[in-house]
């Protein structure tokens, strides 16, 4: 079903082939309500993993980014927190069910996605660090007021993302060729007769076995 995805990598807006890809996965899965929310957003378009669906195909959603540099009205300014994510959502009217979520905070992104039960996405997108071994389940030490200080010192492994999405009720389908995006699938919008593959068989080897900048600083087994 999502064998062929990398042949669909294409940037529209997005950072690298996110755009292409997610439109592949509506293609097998169909969408409902063309609602999305997006964490990080910047001004909505520059790297955005939603823009092209707002722009070219009537999407709707939400746009967040606690930068406050942020002045485009399209983009709530919102600082994300495991504490406050659920609120925020319901805040702003998301529906239960939207079809995609994209989640690229630079930080806190496992925390905040493993608190979030207000409302479930179809799709989840999810920036995942790329200094760690595929085995090692690893993330950030919560700290409600991180910001990324450009260091690896952030996010969390694709093993620990991958086990999250597990418990979740998500399938790992794909990883990009270059951009370190996970993306998941809720099981109940697969096939019945979908068979999921082990990590090793969908993520891409790490650029390093441990983030050598960041060694000395807390990293939490999960």
């Amino acid at each position: 079903m999502f064998e062929d995805l990398e042949q669909y990598e294409r940037q529209v807006y997005s950072q690298c082939g996110e755009d292409g890809v997610i439109a592949r996965i509506f293609e097998c899965i169909g969408e409902t309500n063309r609602s999305f929310v997006e964490f990080g957003a910047r001004d909505g378009v520059e790297l955005s993993n939603t823009a092209n669906l707002r722009l070219h195909h009537g999407w709707q959603g939400l746009l967040m980014d606690g930068d406050a540099r942020v002045d485009d009205p399209l983009v709530r300014r919102e600082f994300i927190t495991a504490e406050n994510i659920n609120d925020l959502l319901v805040k702003w009217q998301v529906p239960a069910r939207p079809d995609l979520m994209s989640i690229d905070l630079d930080g806190n992104d496992y925390w905040i996605w493993k608190a979030l039960d207000a409302v479930q996405p179809r799709v989840v997108i999810v920036e995942y660090n790329v200094f760690f071994g595929l085995h090692v389940s690893k993330a950030i030490a919560y700290n409600p007021t991180h910001i990324w200080d450009e260091t690896s010192y952030h996010g969390a492994s694709i093993a620990a993302m991958h086990s999250l999405g597990d418990r979740k009720g998500y399938a790992l389908v794909y990883t990009d060729t270059y951009a370190p995006n996970a993306y998941f699938v809720l099981r109940s919008e697969l096939p019945d007769d979908y068979v999921e593959l082990p990590l090793e068989s969908v993520a891409r080897n790490p650029w390093s076995d441990e983030p050598a900048d960041s060694a000395h600083r807390e990293w939490v087994v999960v």
